[in-house]
């Protein structure tokens, strides 16, 4: 038999009916597929309104979801001879370099022992290593949300205002996944079709020049740039660039959300179809949020609040390293700001706020 956990995404869906067809057509009455659960702790589609309908808002699925209950872990079956130690060098250098980077039971252990409690407090500051990283172990299933769920019902600090924000970030993981089953053509189509507000990346020159920009981490603004050049390095950004970021994109360069969700997906080495667009188009206007068009992050002052001594830009924009402090965020206004190579700002983002605004309000 061929054991699987199920899928929730279009495509791993229809790849499942496949391989389920093709195994059962094989000789001697061919090979059974078994699904086992999902890589959620509350299977996509289980959640649903009195009225029997899919939620469409993340706080009353949160709170329907709490509600529910879930089971804990799975034990591992008995009898079986785990393999451990098996090489990787023979891999194809994709898949090598997409491996979880560390033994995720430790980095999970590492984080609730040192991390957890001031999550509630850190977890938005991307100077700071203050986030789990379990994401791209969720990702790869070397880690289920069941395991973490029952860790922090263990811990010391649960109960806690940082275990439930932990927790709901969990459950926005689910939500998404949720919405996408319901709602699959929403992996690469507008949940809320609001019209025709961005462009493509070739739609002519001063586009595509602001476009390679943003994916190369030289707009001119540091807090995106380092966000974007830590994805490039790293394969990983912290949450709050990812919504700088994606608001830059949509809102500044007024380039199609799909576009960047497709160069996340690119890079990550957590990228997770429903939460990475799903963001996306939350960032976009156009997600499950009730009303966000009006909702432009201002790369500048978002910079000054979250990394507020600059450490997480000189951390990886070098050509600012030179300038001390908050000034980071705001080299037109430093003596020395330009001297090692740093870009001016390829927009005005007062100007493109109003013209974001703008057009959104045409189309509403």
């Amino acid at each position: 038999g061929v054991h699987v956990s199920g899928e929730s995404t279009p495509y791993g869906r229809r790849r499942g009916e496949a391989v389920h067809a093709a195994l059962g057509a094989l000789p001697a009455g061919g090979v059974p597929v078994v699904a086992t659960g999902t890589p959620y702790a509350i299977s996509p589609g289980r959640i649903r309104t009195q009225a029997g309908t899919p939620y469409q808002v993340f706080t009353p699925f949160a709170r329907a979801w709490r509600a529910h209950g879930h089971p804990g872990p799975a034990a591992a079956p008995a009898g079986v001879r785990w393999l451990t130690g098996v090489p990787s060098d023979d891999l194809p250098p994709p898949v090598a370099q997409e491996l979880p980077s560390s033994h995720p039971r430790q980095a999970w252990r590492d984080f609730l022992d040192a991390g957890l409690a001031d999550y509630d407090t850190a977890r938005d500051r991307p100077d700071l290593d203050a986030t789990s990283r379990v994401s791209e172990h969720l990702k790869f299933g070397a880690l289920h949300p069941r395991t973490l769920l029952a860790d922090i019902a263990a811990h010391r600090a649960a109960g806690s205002t940082a275990a439930r924000r932990f927790v709901d970030q969990l459950i926005w993981r689910e939500f998404y996944a949720d919405v996408l089953w319901h709602r699959p053509e929403s992996a690469w189509h507008d949940l809320r079709p609001l019209g025709d507000i961005g462009t493509d990346p070739d739609a002519d020159e001063q586009t595509a020049l602001r476009w390679d920009a943003w994916c190369a981490g030289r707009t001119g603004y540091p807090y995106v740039d380092a966000g974007m050049r830590q994805l490039l390095a790293q394969g990983w950004m912290h949450n709050r660039l990812r919504m700088v970021t994606a608001s830059f994109l949509v809102k500044d360069l007024h380039i199609r959300w799909q576009h960047g969700a497709r160069f996340f997906l690119a890079h990550l080495r957590d990228g997770d179809l429903a939460s990475n667009n799903h963001g996306w188009q939350w960032a976009a206007g156009t997600g499950t949020d009730a009303a966000p068009y009006v909702r432009v992050f201002n790369p500048i002052t978002q910079g000054r609040r979250f990394d507020p001594d600059g450490d997480y830009v000189r951390r990886h924009v070098p050509e600012l390293a030179h300038v001390a402090g908050a000034a980071a965020h705001e080299p037109w206004d430093a003596a020395d700001g330009y001297t090692h190579g740093y870009p001016q700002r390829i927009v005005d983002h007062a100007a493109e706020r109003r013209e974001a605004l703008r057009r959104f309000h045409e189309v509403s």
